[in-house]
């Protein structure tokens, strides 16, 4: 007779509060096997130890700093992921080394559903003065294996350089030498300024501007900047309106509003943004989408000079979001993992 196998899927979380249920009646257990004067003993000592777990993550905390690492996802955008990383006087070139494919670094970004950009063994020299940042990246960078992966790999070092308050631009090297194109034709002639992320369309017209806007992903799992080309003023205004028509019917990304939601206004007086739409926008707002959905918007309203806060309401009545919506980072990599738990299959 063949035995019956059975398979379980335990989420990341569960996993985490099993371990500290063990752990909490192994402490009692050998707490209870001890006379009063060793139970004393091995209480304060264990007692002890969780403090420590906490002074510890607190250390590790203040040890560390917020860095935007570029990845590239399964539909070929670059998307911005915000990293703790250890603090060090070279942080920029700290978080380009993050990007280069390597077991950890394969894994960390596999674990975001993501893909690291830039070939395996490359290495940086940086230089920043001036507002302006000169990458050396080292002789394996030559090694893309494709056109599309060398254009990633430029635009993510790019955009990630220019997430520094103290760049405003990037020029490329390559092995010691400038280059005006690479294997696959890449053009890294000129200066980058990280303002071009994931274009819609390519094509440059007269009198034209464009904007940033935030689409969820079409998992819902993060949230992707997209560059659309617009012909009026490149504001708040229009980027929310731009938003509202959703992306392109072949991204692969998701609208954060239902299609019948308008916008009704939006208002601007002493740094605060008051977006106000109509009724349906509520729909956005329900669901485990519905974090994601208002962080778009936000997002998408936050990056305009002078915005200092965005704020809702829905027919005029203002409407205050969950307390989750409210964040300063961009797709936290912990939030992503916690949201989203990987699934363990045991047999």
């Amino acid at each position: 007779m063949k035995q019956k196998k059975w398979k379980w899927n335990i989420r990341r979380v569960d996993v985490e509060r099993m371990l500290i249920l063990c752990a909490s009646a192994l402490v009692v257990a050998l707490a209870l096997r001890q006379d009063q004067p060793a139970k004393d003993t091995l209480g304060e000592d264990v007692l002890s130890q969780a403090p420590v777990l906490s002074d510890t993550a607190l250390i590790t905390a203040a040890e560390t700093q917020p860095t935007v690492v570029y990845y590239q996802d399964g539909e070929g955008y670059l998307v911005p992921v915000t990293r703790q990383v250890d603090k060090t006087d070279g942080i920029a070139k700290a978080t380009l080394s993050l990007m280069v494919a390597s077991s950890a670094n394969d894994l960390a970004a596999a674990r975001l559903g993501l893909k690291t950009t830039v070939p395996e063994g490359t290495t940086f020299d940086l230089d920043i003065a001036d507002g302006k940042a000169r990458v050396d990246l080292s002789k394996e960078a030559l090694n893309c294996a494709s056109a599309e992966q060398e254009t990633l790999m430029v635009q993510s070092v790019a955009q990630t350089l220019c997430e520094f308050d103290t760049v405003d631009e990037v020029s490329f090297l390559f092995d010691g030498q400038k280059r005006s194109k690479l294997t696959w034709g890449t053009d890294v002639s000129g200066v980058f300024d990280g303002k071009q992320l994931n274009l819609e369309s390519v094509e440059t017209m007269a009198g034209a501007s464009s904007v940033q806007l935030y689409f969820p992903s079409a998992t819902g799992r993060m949230l992707v900047p997209v560059t659309r080309t617009v012909f009026s003023d490149a504001d708040v205004t229009t980027a929310i309106v731009e938003l509202v028509k959703g992306p392109r019917k072949d991204s692969g990304l998701s609208s954060p509003l239902p299609e019948d939601c308008g916008l009704l206004g939006v208002h601007m007086k002493d740094g605060v943004v008051t977006l106000d739409f109509t009724k349906q926008f509520m729909e956005a707002a329900k669901g485990d989408q519905g974090v994601q959905a208002l962080r778009a918007i936000m997002f998408t309203a936050a990056q305009f000079p002078g915005v200092k806060q965005v704020k809702f309401a829905v027919e005029g009545e203002p409407y205050q979001p969950p307390e989750a919506v409210q964040t300063t980072f961009l797709n936290q990599d912990t939030e992503i993992m916690t949201y989203y738990p990987g699934v363990i299959e045991v047999d």
